[in-house]
């Protein structure tokens, strides 16, 4: 069976530096699992896209998240960034009401109702 990735080596990125802005190339590219050259080369598109900046801060950058701009990013496919960030907030909401009530894990969420992850 062909292994797939649930989201891209921007995606990591990107959440990464939104949760430790003051990460080194080298823990970022650690964390990520990926190169210190792969990473240099996605901060500097994520940066030339306009969703990140980056500041240095004696040794270290710091980064910021333009969060209008990564809204406004082009679309995957026919989801928006936002409304994919929707949908898996919905997600991670019926992983936890599963989680609450003892029903088992995200599988049983997963199985009845995953699919139909709607807006509403």
């Amino acid at each position: 069976m062909a292994r797939w990735d649930f989201l891209t080596n921007h995606a990591l990125v990107l959440i990464l530096v939104i949760d430790h802005p003051r990460s080194t190339l080298r823990e970022i590219a650690a964390a990520v699992g990926i190169t210190e050259r792969a990473t240099l080369s996605i901060l500097r598109a994520l940066e030339e896209d306009g969703i990140i900046s980056r500041q240095k801060e004696g040794r270290r950058n710091r980064y910021w998240v333009n969060i209008g701009a990564l809204l406004r990013h082009r679309r995957q496919g026919p989801y928006s960034v936002e409304e994919m960030a929707k949908a898996l907030l919905r997600l991670s909401e019926r992983v936890s009401e599963s989680a609450i009530s003892g029903n088992g894990a995200a599988e049983a969420v997963l199985q009845e109702g995953g699919a139909g992850l709607d807006s509403g």
